[in-house]
C-alpha cells in the first residue's frame, strides 16, 4: 500500500480504468479509500457510471432495413 494518498488527478487519470476493472488490488484499494473521502471525485464516478450505462443502453435500436438496403448497396459499388 502506497504511503502518500493519491490526489485527485491521479484518481481522474486512473478512472477509466477502474471502471473496466483492470487496476491491480492495491491501486483499487487506493482508489477506493480515495472515493471514499472526496465528495468531488465521487461524484465524477458516479457521473461516468451513469453515462456508462445510458450509453449502453442507446444502441439497442435497430437500424431501419431502407438504412440496410442502403448501405448493402453503397458497398457493393465499390
Amino acid at each position: 500500500m502506497s504511503e502518500n494518498p493519491l490526489t485527485c488527478e491521479e484518481v481522474v487519470q486512473q478512472l477509466f480504468t477502474y471502471l473496466d476493472g483492470d487496476v491491480d488490488d492495491t491501486r483499487s484499494v487506493e482508489i477506493d479509500r480515495h472515493l471514499e473521502a472526496c465528495r468531488e471525485c465521487c461524484s465524477r464516478l458516479e457521473f461516468e457510471k451513469r453515462l456508462r450505462k445510458k450509453i449502453q443502453g442507446s444502441g439497442t435500436q435497430q437500424a431501419p432495413e431502407r438504412l440496410y438496403r442502403r448501405v448493402r448497396r453503397i458497398l457493393d459499388q465499390s
